[in-house]
């Protein structure tokens, strides 16, 4: 059973190094709506069902833009440092 939790963890490593932002976008969901639900307390006249739509827009927001962070990173990585690569072949 170690041997499967290894390969996991050698697996999450892997795509996370593959893929560096989508630890950067699940950080910062669980950050925003950690933060939000504490702050649920102080939000005054505002309502349950508003105070939620925000925190949802706001960590969904947060993941969006890490995920389009990572595709134009991906895409740099990809067309101009390949072909820099290819040019000095």
């Amino acid at each position: 059973m170690a041997e499967y939790v290894e390969e996991n963890q050698s697996k999450f490593m892997r795509k996370a190094k593959e893929n560096p932002f989508v630890p950067v976008g699940l950080a910062g969901f669980f950050g925003i709506v950690g933060y939000k639900l504490l702050k649920m307390k102080q939000r005054g006249d505002v309502k349950m069902s508003v105070h939620l739509i925000h925190m949802r827009v706001a960590a969904q927001g947060f993941v969006v833009g890490a995920m389009t962070l990572g595709v134009i990173y991906s895409m740099y990585n990809e067309f101009y440092l390949g072909v820099k690569k290819d040019k000095n072949r």
